[in-house]
C-alpha cells in the first residue's frame, strides 16, 4: 500500500511502538487494542458503541464503521488530510480508508508479536513456555533467573539452544488477522509425508518456474517458501504473508480477512496445486487419473450403488475424492443419549467413534420418494438403496467430520460439539468396495476388480486439525503426531501435549496416511537421507 509507505517515510515507527503499549493478547493468541479511557469504545462522531471501531494512527480518535447504515471511520479519513491509514480495535489489523482494504506490515507484524511474547503466562519463577511441567528441561532452557524474567531474552534462548528437543519443522505461524484455520491446514500439509518430500526434494524449483511462467504470483512457489521457511531451523514465527496473498488472488471469493471454513480451505489449496500442474503434467494413459501432486496423495475413488429393491438391479458409478465427509454418529455407543442435568441446564455426554462414522458412511441407506432410481431393467422408477465404499484408497486420508448443520427449513445454522474418539491405527479393510460387496452377497464373489495386494488399507495418524468455540467466534488448532509424540500448534505458539489432551479435542480434520507406501510419520525427518530429485512416494529406509 502506497498510503502506508508514505505515513512511516514521515512518521517512521513511532506510532507502532506507542500502539504496542495498548495491544491486549487473548488466551487463544487474538490481539486486539485496549482503549483506555473507557471499557466499551465509542465513536467521536455519533458517540455509539455499535460496529466496527477504527484507531487513527495520526490522531489517535475512534470512529465507527457501521455498515450500510454508516463509516464515520472513512469520513474521517476524507476531512483530514494524511489520515488514511487506521488500526481495527478489535482485531489489532492495519486498514487503509483509500485503498479500502486490509494492508499487512511486516514491521507492525513484529510490534504485535513482540508484544504477545511480553504476555506470555508466567508462573513463581518468571515464564512458562512449556506446557509439561519438567523442572530439568526448565532449568536447560531458563539459565538464571535474571534472563527467566524477560520474555524476550528467553525466548530467543530458547530459539538458539534448546529448540532443538522439538522435531525438525516445528515451527509456529503468526495470525495474520482470523487466520487460524489457514495456519491450521498449512501445519498438517507441512508434515504429510509424501508431500514433505515433494517440496524439500526440489522437486518444484522456484527459480526456474519464476523465469518461464508470465504469473507473477505462483502458489506452488509460496508453497515452497513456507516448507524452506519451516525447515530452516530458524524457530521464532513464520509469517506467511506472501502465500495469504497469493492464496487470496487465486481464491478471490475467499479474499477477506474474515474467518474461513478450514475444510473448505484446504479443498481450495489443493484445486489450486491441480490447476497449475494440470497444463505440465501428462495424464497417465491408463487410467486417465491426474499425475499432479496435490492428487497422487490426497485422491482416492468412491464407489455408489444404487440398487433397485424390486428387482435388485444395480447401477454403480465410481467419483473420485479428496477427502471423506462423515456425519457424527452415536447409536453404536450410546443406543439412548444419556444427559447430565445441572440445575436448569442441560449437557449431552454422547461420544462418536471413527469407525462408527465410517460405518454410518458405507451403510445401506433408502433413498426418499423424490430420489428414486430408474432401473434399467424395470424400465420405471423404482424405490432404492445407495451404499457407499471406497474403491481405492489414497496415499494420504483426510476424514471431514461434519460439525457444522444448516438448515434451509429452520433458517439457521449451529455447530455440532460432540467429541469423537478416533484410532492412531486405523485398518481400511472393512470399508473397501471389495469388502463391501462380498458382505452384501455373502462372499460368493471371490475375484474382484478392486483386489490388489500391494495397496496398503494400515494407516496412522498424524494431523487432527479441530475446532473449539460457535459458529460465529470459533478457533483452529493442530495437534502433530511426531515421532510418537504430540505437539499442539496454536498459530504461533507451539507445545508437547499428551495423548489423552488430542483425543479429549473436537477433531474436525484427522490425516492419516499409509504405513508401507511412505516411512512413517512419527520419524524425525531430520534423519531422513534424501536426494534432490527423490520420488516422494518411495519408501524410505528407516535409521532412527
Amino acid at each position: 500500500c502506497s498510503h502506508l509507505v508514505t505515513y512511516k517515510l514521515k512518521y517512521g515507527l513511532n506510532g507502532y511502538n506507542f500502539l504496542q503499549n495498548s495491544l491486549k493478547t487473548t488466551p487463544n493468541g487474538r490481539t486486539s487494542v485496549n482503549i483506555e479511557e473507557t471499557k466499551i469504545p465509542k465513536c467521536c462522531f455519533c458517540f455509539g458503541y455499535q460496529g466496527r471501531f477504527y484507531l487513527c494512527l495520526i490522531c489517535s480518535s475512534v470512529s465507527c464503521c457501521n455498515l450500510p447504515d454508516s463509516n464515520h471511520a472513512y469520513l474521517h479519513s476524507q476531512l483530514e488530510n494524511g489520515h488514511e491509514i487506521s488500526l481495527d480495535v478489535e482485531r489489532a489489523e492495519l486498514f487503509c480508508w483509500v485503498c479500502f482494504d486490509q494492508v499487512y506490515d511486516p514491521d507492525f507484524d513484529k510490534t504485535v508479536m513482540c508484544k504477545q511474547m511480553m504476555e506470555m503466562p508466567r508462573n513463581s519463577n518468571g515464564v512458562d513456555f512449556i506446557s509439561k511441567e519438567n523442572p530439568l528441561k526448565k532449568r536447560k532452557l531458563g539459565g538464571s533467573l535474571d534472563s527467566r524474567k524477560n520474555p524476550i531474552k528467553l525466548v530467543l534462548k530458547i530459539r538458539r539452544g534448546s529448540g532443538s528437543s522439538f522435531p525438525w519443522g516445528l515451527r509456529g505461524l503468526n495470525n495474520l488477522g482470523n487466520t487460524c484455520f489457514m495456519n491450521s491446514v498449512l501445519q498438517a500439509l507441512l508434515h504429510t509425508p509424501p508431500l514433505r518430500n515433494y517440496f524439500l526434494g526440489d522437486r518444484h524449483d522456484r527459480e526456474s518456474c519464476r523465469k518461464n511462467s508470465s504469473d507473477r504470483l505462483c502458489l506452488h512457489c509460496d508453497i515452497d517458501a513456507i516448507f524452506t521457511a519451516a525447515f530452516s531451523g530458524d524457530r521464532k514465527p513464520y509469517s506467511p504473508a506472501r502465500f495469504l496473498y497469493s492464496w487470496w488472488q487465486h481464491s478471490s471469493n475467499l479474499a477477506s480477512y474474515e474467518q474461513q471454513d478450514a475444510h473448505e480451505f484446504f479443498i481450495s489449496v489443493l484445486d489450486r496445486i491441480h490447476e497449475k500442474e494440470e497444463g505440465s503434467r501428462p495424464q497417465n494413459k491408463d487410467n486417465g487419473d491426474c499425475q499432479c501432486i496435490a492428487h497422487r496423495v490426497f485422491s482416492g475413488v468412491l464407489r455408489s450403488d444404487v440398487t433397485c429393491t424390486i428387482c435388485g438391479f444395480t447401477s454403480t458409478t465410481y467419483d473420485p475424492c479428496l477427502d471423506i465427509s462423515l456425519d457424527l454418529e452415536t447409536a453404536k455407543i450410546f443406543p439412548k443419549e444419556t444427559t447430565v442435568k445441572t440445575g436448569k441446564t442441560t449437557q449431552d455426554t454422547c461420544v462418536s467413534t471413527l469407525l462408527g462414522c465410517l460405518d454410518l458412511f458405507t451403510r445401506p441407506e433408502k433413498l426418499g420418494s423424490d430420489q428414486k432410481l430408474y432401473c434399467q431393467h424395470c424400465q420405471v422408477r423404482q424405490d432404492s438403496l445407495k451404499q457407499m465404499s471406497i474403491k481405492r484408497l489414497p496415499s494420504v486420508l483426510c476424514f471431514h467430520i461434519k460439525r457444522f448443520e444448516h438448515s434451509w427449513i429452520k433458517k439457521m445454522s449451529r455447530k455440532i460439539d460432540k467429541y469423537l474418539q478416533f484410532p492412531f491405527s486405523l485398518d481400511m479393510t472393512p470399508y473397501l468396495s471389495s469388502s463391501i460387496v462380498r458382505n452384501r452377497f455373502g462372499n460368493r464373489i471371490f475375484a474382484f476388480e478392486g483386489d490388489e495386494a500391494d495397496i496398503s488399507t494400515e494407516f496412522e495418524v498424524f494431523a487432527v486439525v479441530t475446532h473449539s468455540g460457535n459458529l460465529e467466534s470459533g478457533h483452529y488448532v493442530t495437534y502433530l503426531r511426531l515421532r510418537n509424540q504430540w505437539y499442539r500448534c496454536d498459530d504461533a505458539w507451539i507445545t508437547q501435549v499428551s495423548d489423552s489432551v488430542v483425543r479429549a479435542s473436537q477433531g474436525y480434520l484427522l490425516y492419516y496416511v499409509q504405513k508401507t507406501l511412505h516411512y512413517k510419520a512419527t520419524e524425525d525427518v531430520g534423519c531422513l537421507l534424501q536426494s534432490p530429485r527423490r520420488d516422494p512416494f518411495l519408501p524410505t529406509p528407516e535409521c532412527c
